[in-house]
């Protein structure tokens, strides 16, 4: 997919984020997600696939408890380059606000019984509504599903498998934030 709807949405001259433009993946997979303090606060949650981060917006943030149905809502196509992307976006920009790295690392995808798939077949689950991916990151570990919730294209649901990685205790993901974020955040809803 194109970065158009990304790039339509940003002026480059104003915001310090990269300029879209597709990448080429040599190695494994990577996945990133990224604390977002804009109009409210949210986690981005991001896979690479086809030279593009395939990009849901996650309210509550992602949680390794099974039992956490996490609502993800599909968002634009970011450029592998927003990967390591940190900082503030500026006032009266498309998501204006405070961006930090909360995990990253790579991911593999695979079938319903955990065997590893290609990209192709990856991309395909996609289009039907239904991924699986094994995430190898500082937080997230282990094996997680998307699954469109068919009301829409937007509307998807992040969910942890049971596994060795997985908890039964609550997960909030603030509770995992760096402490300049947590700060940015303190200090912004004191205003």
């Amino acid at each position: 997919m194109t970065l158009l709807k990304y790039n339509s949405k940003r002026n480059f001259e104003h915001t310090p984020e990269p300029s879209g433009k597709d990448g080429n993946n040599t190695g494994k997979l990577i996945f990133v997600v990224q604390r977002h303090h804009a109009s409210h606060l949210h986690y981005d949650f991001r896979l690479e696939l086809n030279g593009t981060l395939k990009s849901w917006a996650i309210p509550k943030g992602p949680s390794m408890n099974p039992k956490d149905k996490r609502l993800a809502m599909m968002v634009e196509d970011h450029p592998v380059d927003y990967a390591t992307f940190e900082g503030d976006i500026p006032a009266g920009n498309y998501g204006a606000g405070h961006v930090d790295v909360w995990d990253h690392g790579t991911y593999e995808p695979v079938d319903e019984h955990g065997a590893p798939i290609t990209p192709a077949a990856f991309s395909h689950d996609l289009q039907t509504g239904s991924i699986k991916f094994r995430m190898n990151g500082k937080h997230l570990k282990g094996d997680f599903a998307l699954v469109n919730m068919k009301k829409d294209a937007k509307t998807w649901l992040l969910i942890k498998h049971k596994d060795k990685f997985a908890t039964d205790e609550e997960y909030y993901s603030e509770d995992y934030a760096k402490k300049s974020s947590l700060a940015y955040t303190a200090e912004r809803n004191k205003k």
